[in-house]
């Protein structure tokens, strides 16, 4: 029997039907009707299969697994599985499979590429240079610094975090992590997360956001940045506190970041972020080069025929047996 696949991707028809093409007959890729919560309800009703979106517009909460009686097994094409209630799904017994290490290295050198971008206060000066200034000795009374000297601290060392933290040592870095456990292989000197903020220069935050991670940079832990520190996030929003880091920036205690997620994705026109002078702003695209989005699609397709095949599928994520069994 031909396995129904809905496929919640905000991109054109055509497109997510050349990505699945190499599954052949043996799958149906179907589409909601429309890009709400009424059409995705509807088109859940028969679905075995569900490939996530990305943007989370389309989430897989516990209305949408009520909706969903036949379903088998949700791939998101992404790390984060925050739009998922994993509560939900596990309960119903569906396992949901991400795709971790996919798009490790883009994010990794953006990462590299931000901190060197804030180090030398390069989108600073551009900025001025563009409106007809000549900032040479402002830019230098500002501070700039060489990236090898920065003590790298990486909050979170899942594929991430790993490769970030390669990156950072082979340029000179003194590089130390943390995590929920320690790994063995890592490279890096383990500490725990209040050292390894005291100790960091640059601290680039890579950890999922989860119900024991939302809110963890809060004021009183951005406190312990050392002063004139750098934060990069490349997680999701809602891990730092955006009004405290605001506050920092503001008081001199930090001396730049580095955001490519947000608590609301776009933030408002006239979020106080898009106005600062020493943060470095991204659309969510870290991740977002041709060779991440070509191994992207290659996981999540070759995922979706390993579970049709009955064989079992990787990155499960929430415990559950990779093998999956259709279901009527």
């Amino acid at each position: 029997m031909t396995w129904q696949v809905l496929a919640l991707l905000p991109l054109e028809e055509d497109q997510i039907r050349r990505m699945f093409a190499p599954l052949g007959q043996e799958v149906a890729i179907n589409l909601p009707a429309r890009r709400d919560r009424t059409a995705l309800l509807s088109a859940l009703a028969d679905a075995d299969l569900v490939v996530g979106d990305f943007t989370g517009e389309l989430a897989m909460d516990a209305a949408a697994v009520a909706a969903a009686p036949r379903l088998a097994f949700v791939q998101m094409p992404q790390v984060g599985v925050d739009s998922c209630d994993l509560g939900a799904l596990t309960a119903a017994g569906v396992p949901v499979a991400n795709v971790a290490g996919a798009n490790a290295r883009a994010v990794a050198e953006w990462a590299v590429g931000a901190a060197f971008a804030l180090c030398r206060r390069i989108v600073w000066g551009d900025r001025r240079m563009r409106a007809g200034q000549w900032p040479q000795r402002e830019l230098l009374r500002r501070g700039t610094r060489e990236l090898h000297a920065q003590r790298v601290g990486v909050l979170g060392f899942g594929a991430i975090g790993a490769e970030t933290a390669r990156l950072f040592a082979g340029l000179g870095c003194s590089v130390s992590y943390w995590s929920r456990r320690r790994r063995p292989e890592a490279g890096a000197t383990y500490l725990d997360i209040d050292e390894l903020l005291a100790g960091s220069d640059i601290l680039v935050v890579a950890v999922p956001r989860t119900p024991d991670t939302a809110g963890l940079l809060d004021a009183g832990r951005l406190a312990l940045l050392p002063r004139r520190a750098m934060l990069i996030n490349v997680a999701r929003g809602g891990i730092v506190d955006e009004d405290a880091l605001l506050a920092a920036l503001d008081e001199g205690r930090l001396a730049g970041a580095a955001l490519d997620v947000y608590d609301a994705e776009p933030p408002p026109p006239d979020h106080p972020l898009r106005a600062h002078e020493d943060i470095l702003l991204s659309p969510h695209v870290a991740g977002g080069t041709g060779e991440a989005q070509l191994n992207i699609t290659s996981f999540v397709v070759e995922n979706i025929a390993t579970a049709m095949a009955g064989k079992p599928v990787r990155n499960v994520v929430n415990g559950l047996d990779p093998v999956i069994r259709r279901r009527r």
